[in-house]
Parts: C-alpha cells; sequence; structure tokens
C-alpha cells in the first residue's frame, strides 16, 4: 500500500516531494530517475544512429572476415568494406574477390563461390558482395550459383522538381533540388544523402536514376544545372547508378534561341549533338535522356507534323556515339471525346519496328492512369519489335 500511495504522490505532486517522502524512498526515487535517464540517453543515440537511410543494410559485424582482392578502384573498396561491416558468417572467414571471364555470366551478373565471389565486371562483384549479405541477413543457405540480371536497364523515374518540390508530394522534399540561391551549390550534406541513395539503389540492383520529372523544366539542359547533374553522378558512379535527365522536346526553341525544335530540321538535329557532347564531356557515363512528348500538352514532334518515332530517333542519334539511351513514353493522351485507352495504341502500333535500337518505349502498366483497376496497357503484348 506504502508504494502504491508513493506512487500516487509522485504523479499528483512530482514538484514537492522532498517534503512529503522518506529517506528510503528518497533513494529509491533517485534510482529510478537514473534509469529513466538512462533509457532517455540510450533512445537518442539510437535514433541518431539509425536515421533508417541504410534500409536493409543495418546489421554489424559480429565477426572478422578477412577479404582479398588483387584489384583496386572505388567500386571495389565499397564491397570490401560492406562485407567488412556487415558480415555475419563465420568468424576469421577468408572471402577471395575474383574478377574474370566467364562465359556463364552475362553482364554485371556474379557467381558465388564456396570462399568467395567472382564476376566479370566490378559492379558484377559489388552485386554478389549484397547478395551474400543478404543471404547471412536472412539465413538462406549460401551454395554456389550464378546469378545474372533478367534485365539491362533497371532505372527509377523521379518525379522531382527544379524548386525542391516533389510531384503529388509523396516523399517530402527533393535530395537533388532545393529552394534557394544556393540550390546549385553541391555541400557536404547533399553528397552524403546522394551516397546513401546510391548505396541503397546498389543493394538492390538498381543501376540508373531519372533525377528530374517527365513533365521536365527546360532549365534541366542549361549548362549550370548540369554541373549539378555532375555532382550527382559523381557520387553514384562508384555504386554503378547512371544518371538520366527528362528532357523537354521544345528546349532547343525554349533555351536554345533556334526558331523550332521540328526534330527533321538540321539546326535542331545540330543542337541536340552539340548539346549531347556537352553532356558527356561533363559525365562520360550518363545514361541518356526520358522523354515526355505530345501528351498532357507537353511539346512534342507532332507539333510540327512529325511522328514520335522521328522525335525519339533524333535524340537517340545524338547520344548513340557515347552508348546512351532514349527512354520514350508511350503514355499518351489529348483532351478530347476519344476513348483515352486507346489513343497510345492508335499513335504508336503504327510505328513498330521505325524507332532506332538504342530507343526504349516507356509503357505505362494501364492504358488510362492512376486508377483503383485497370487492365495492362495492350502496347505490351501488341509491340513486337
Amino acid at each position: 500500500m506504502k508504494q502504491s500511495h508513493f506512487g500516487t504522490r509522485i504523479l499528483q505532486d512530482n514538484f514537492n516531494m522532498k517534503s512529503a517522502i522518506l529517506p528510503n524512498q528518497t533513494h529509491f526515487l533517485n534510482l529510478r530517475l537514473v534509469m529513466w535517464l538512462l533509457i532517455l540517453i540510450l533512445s537518442i543515440q539510437f535514433i541518431h544512429a539509425n536515421n533508417g537511410h541504410g534500409l536493409w543494410l543495418q546489421n554489424k559485424s559480429a565477426a572478422k572476415v578477412n577479404v582479398v582482392c588483387s584489384k583496386k578502384s572505388p567500386t571495389l573498396t565499397i564491397a570490401i568494406n560492406e562485407l567488412k561491416e556487415g558480415w555475419q558468417g563465420k568468424k576469421g572467414a577468408k572471402i577471395v574477390l575474383t574478377i574474370k571471364n566467364d562465359k556463364a555470366l552475362k553482364g554485371d551478373g556474379f557467381k558465388l563461390t564456396t570462399n568467395g565471389i567472382q564476376a566479370n565486371t566490378e559492379l558484377g562483384i559489388l552485386y554478389g558482395a549484397y547478395e551474400l549479405l543478404r543471404r547471412q541477413a536472412t539465413t538462406k543457405n549460401i551454395k554456389e550459383e550464378v546469378s545474372n540480371p533478367s534485365y539491362q536497364h533497371r532505372v527509377l523515374n523521379h518525379w522531382d522538381n527544379m524548386d525542391g518540390s516533389i510531384e503529388r508530394g509523396y516523399a517530402g522534399q527533393s535530395i537533388f533540388w532545393r529552394r534557394g540561391a544556393d540550390e546549385f551549390v553541391t555541400t557536404e550534406k547533399d553528397k552524403v544523402l546522394w551516397q546513401e541513395y546510391a548505396r541503397a539503389n546498389a543493394s538492390v540492383g538498381i543501376n540508373g536514376a531519372v533525377v528530374n520529372n517527365v513533365n521536365s523544366n527546360p532549365s534541366m539542359l542549361k549548362t549550370e544545372t548540369l554541373k549539378r547533374v555532375k555532382d550527382i553522378a559523381d557520387v553514384l558512379r562508384p555504386y554503378g547508378v547512371k544518371v538520366y535527365i527528362s528532357a523537354k522536346f521544345s528546349s532547343p526553341s525554349v533555351i536554345g534561341g533556334l526558331k523550332s525544335s521540328d526534330p527533321l530540321n538540321p539546326e535542331v538535329i545540330k543542337w541536340w549533338q552539340d548539346k549531347a557532347k556537352e553532356i558527356y564531356t561533363m559525365i562520360p557515363d550518363f545514361g541518356g535522356f526520358l522523354v515526355k512528348a505530345n501528351s498532357e500538352g507537353q511539346a512534342g514532334p507532332q507539333d510540327y507534323g512529325r511522328t514520335h518515332a522521328d522525335g525519339a530517333n533524333l535524340l537517340a542519334d545524338a547520344v548513340k556515339p557515347y552508348g546512351g539511351i532514349v527512354m520514350w513514353r508511350a503514355f499518351v493522351y489529348t483532351t478530347s471525346k476519344e476513348d483515352r485507352a486507346k489513343q497510345a495504341y492508335n499513335e504508336f502500333m503504327p510505328l513498330d519496328g521505325k524507332f532506332h535500337d538504342n530507343v526504349i518505349i516507356q509503357v505505362k502498366n494501364g492504358p488510362i492512369d492512376f486508377q483503383p483497376r485497370e487492365p495492362f496497357s495492350p502496347l505490351f503484348g501488341a509491340m513486337k519489335k
């Protein structure tokens, strides 16, 4: 009863306890305060240490591991560090990272062996390191096997605006762009966020990111903005994540000083060639362009009586010498009485086979957009080429 009464008094008169409690109760109170203080300190430290940015890579090594690699590079250093920091296997184990040509491996595929990781590329080693850690974290058996990517381009499309906002506001503020006079000045905080982002992507096999909204601002292609893109690319590169840009089709006339953006106009063709050269001079591994054209009021080749193939091929030719690609959106519709679900099919089906080989037609899952239920787009099965 006394302890119960004591607890009640603490709640009722916590500012005047010294005059209301006995010496032994004071000692008990001090112990409780110390305990709560320790819990508070530990909680604050935990919150500060784990901000969630590591996603599934939260495990810290419970045992030392000896990682051996005969080659050196930023990407291989990341792989080695990830294994050392996240190792959950046998204490003192020896893991050998080997880069050599193996016909069983494709692209950045890898082979888990009994004593290490083998790949044809450095990125293959990094992906293998993450797979090894994933298996340890999920208590799956680690056995010798080959893992090859099913898709060459595994890209995230961001809807980040140049003012720092994100369209529809699902994810707070952009980590790539921000408001203010210093929006193009790269800080160490920016680099930390980009590095955490790149690590998260690489850990699940993502190798590309479109860093701006598909409803593109033409200023994205200005030199000042491209310098910011270069800074992003430099941080993402060691993790194998290429940077892409969503480009506005009318850029030659909006920011380039030309009278037209006609894809068959020689001046327009040269403008895009020069712009591609500028970008690849700054970012040698630039992935390419994503384009939304002639949809929801966006400019496009149809403004000049040209086709989607004419527009896509213009940009594809500009980036092809550098190994770049163009992702041309097939989700198109205009405000009319025509069934929206048919418009993309009617516009793109006649063009099947007319796009250059470094053009990817990007089709949305559904033909209508953001519906609770809708069938998959008929273009998936219809466009054979």
